[in-house]
């Protein structure tokens, strides 16, 4: 069945697409939700039962098993209310055309869906005709859901250490995969070789007879290399990846994995040149696997999907991705958080991301995870912690514990922006009798952290009016820098109208193409690391920042070919372009120039 659309909704916080399938999957769209918060997906299971008169029983949390069990009842409930939506939109009648138009009306003016239907339209069918025409070319899209690998903690009972499959990663694995799920898990965040080996415990990841995998692998990557080692991990494993989802490092929301210097362009061009040889090296590790496993061994060679995001704003950008890069599907997340037909945010949140301007999106520290973290200035979950820090009680209550990673001071780990956590850091601090500026300095860099835990959730329960009082009701959010450019609320034609270029809702007249914006966000990503050294005597160190610079001129170089290739078919000014082009490698210059003298600098002998 034909894919009705070339783009897809990511992942975006822990709650903002939390129920974004059920808003969205009846017309054919893809989306993705995060299942790392079991607390917050009970709460919004209890909302759409009573909404929809279906019987809830509690899962809490003194249930054997509860995070999973919670997971696996809130997809079945998300995935049956979905396929009652899809099935009332199939059952065609006359009266009843109203959601299928607005179906075909979303699709791209090229899609052979739409020409299909025009096609069959022209005939005069009758209503059974057309419903069976429906139901063998119109399919929903996709339940996808995100584990973030690096959230994988330890969980205890009664005071005692759970086995591993407790963890909360293994748990949410677990959740998935024991769901009625026909989908794909996204894993982000990079390889987590225990959790990956507990994938083989389900069969569902297994293909059957006809190659077909019930709950596929996708991979959430920036680079080639990543891809490689990964899917050779896993097919080792007889585990098939079925995409590889490329994003951009740093031109991107929620957590930022910036790469070496390497620049989004070159890493697509990687991927489409050797998509064949990536697939032939994974393909015989797994066939092998599946046989020493006495496994079912698919009659073809599987498909390997390939798609990108990060910082996509015009129909041109997305249409070049596709047709360029050779691309399956391009993510895009931020502009969506401005569209409540599709993700879930408070009033309050909405209307301070309509005001944000590029200042007020920036690169922070402020992840307990210690990843720099896309933030928006102003957010209320920051401006909450500014008052803690005011009334001298820096750090927030750990109640959800999802981050409890850090063994630096007690033998159960601890959130690094838990008030336990601060306040033993600060009088650690205080020990050290450091001069005035470093100890604010070091002090401001502990207090920064704040509880994203709840911050990314709680948007949810104040637009859907539910209580907030274990939670708290400040918001973190966390758009990529993208969001400047979009600054109006959106209907969900509307956005979708600009993905296909049939409407233009981009605010901003002054916006860069996506991959001059990434190149220059790199940019000052390298030169903020280099002015925060004061010694560079590290070989490994300076080799890092060299490389990193490398990449970079590199990066350019391609673009400068690129742009004057395919200029028009960015629409972009081929001339400002190249100029601009040729400014940065000016800039790049000038960091390789700091990177040497401070490393002469370094290592220089004071005279005698």
């Amino acid at each position: 069945m034909l894919r009705a659309h070339s783009f897809h909704i990511p992942v975006m916080g822990i709650g903002f697409t939390i129920d974004t399938p059920l808003k969205v999957s009846q017309y054919g769209i893809d989306s993705v939700i995060s299942i790392g918060d079991d607390f917050l997906l009970e709460k919004i299971r209890k909302m759409y039962c009573d909404k929809f008169s279906i019987p809830y029983k509690e899962i809490n949390d003194k249930v054997e098993d509860f995070r999973a069990k919670r997971i696996t009842s809130y997809l079945n409930l998300i995935n049956n209310l979905i396929c009652e939506k899809f099935e009332k939109l199939k059952n065609f009648t006359s009266e009843k055309e109203t959601e299928l138009k607005k179906y075909l009306n979303m699709l791209p003016n090229c899609s052979d869906i739409l020409e299909e239907f025009k096609g069959l339209m022209d005939k005069l069918p009758s209503t059974i005709e057309i419903s069976n025409w429906i139901n063998n070319n119109l399919s929903m899209g996709n339940i996808d859901v995100n584990i973030m690998t690096k959230l994988d903690k330890e969980n205890y009972f009664n005071g005692e250490k759970l086995s591993s499959e407790y963890n909360d990663a293994h748990a949410a694995l677990r959740g998935y995969a024991m769901s009625d799920l026909n989908s794909s898990v996204v894993f982000s965040a990079g390889l987590n070789p225990r959790l990956y080996s507990y994938i083989e415990k389900f069969n569902d990841f297994f293909p059957n007879k006809t190659g077909e995998i019930k709950k596929k692998i996708v991979l959430k990557v920036s680079d080639y290399r990543s891809a490689l080692i990964q899917g050779k991990f896993l097919a080792k494993k007889g585990l098939w990846v079925s995409e590889f989802r490329i994003e951009s490092g740093l031109n991107c929301g929620g957590h930022a994995f910036a790469t070496d210097g390497y620049l989004l362009g070159p890493i697509l061009a990687e991927f489409r040149d050797k998509r064949d040889e990536l697939v032939q090296n994974i393909h015989e590790l797994y066939v092998s696997a599946l046989s020493s496993k006495n496994r079912i061994l698919p009659s073809h060679k599987l498909p390997i999907k390939v798609t990108a995001q990060g910082g996509v704003g015009t129909a041109d950008e997305h249409q070049f991705l596709l047709n360029h890069y050779q691309l399956e599907s391009v993510g895009w997340g931020s502009p969506f958080l401005l569209v409540p037909e599709a993700t879930t945010v408070d009033k309050q949140t909405i209307n301070k991301l309509i005001e944000a301007t590029e200042s007020d999106l920036y690169l922070s520290n402020i992840s307990p995870l210690g990843i720099p973290f896309n933030n928006l200035r102003g957010n209320t979950k920051d401006l909450e912690k500014v008052e803690l820090i005011k009334k001298g009680r820096p750090g927030s209550p750990c109640i959800k514990k999802h981050l409890i990673l850090n063994k630096e001071f007690t033998k159960k780990p601890l959130c690094t922006a838990s008030r336990k956590y601060q306040d033993l850091k600060i009088k650690q601090l205080k020990t050290l009798d450091l001069p005035m500026l470093e100890y604010k300095k070091n002090y401001n860099e502990i207090v920064d952290k704040a509880c994203i835990c709840t911050g990314l959730g709680s948007s949810t329960l104040l637009a859907h009016d539910l209580d907030t009082s274990f939670e708290g009701d400040a918001v973190s959010v966390c758009p990529g820098p993208n969001m400047a450019y979009f600054s109006k609320q959106m209907t969900l034609h509307e956005i979708i109208d600009h993905i296909y270029g049939r409407k233009n809702v981009i605010t901003n007249p002054n916006r860069p193409n996506f991959l001059i914006k990434e190149l220059d966000i790199y940019i000052n990503y390298i030169q903020n690391k280099i002015d925060t050294i004061k010694n560079l005597t590290d070989k490994k160190q300076k080799q890092y920042f060299k490389n990193f610079a490398d990449n970079l001129t590199n990066g350019v170089n391609y673009y400068i070919t690129l742009f004057n290739q395919k200029s028009d078919e960015l629409s972009v000014n081929k001339n400002d372009v190249l100029s601009i082009l040729n400014d940065k490698l000016n800039e790049i210059d000038i960091i390789k120039n700091q990177i040497e003298n401070l490393y002469k600098e370094s290592i220089e002998e004071p005279l005698c």
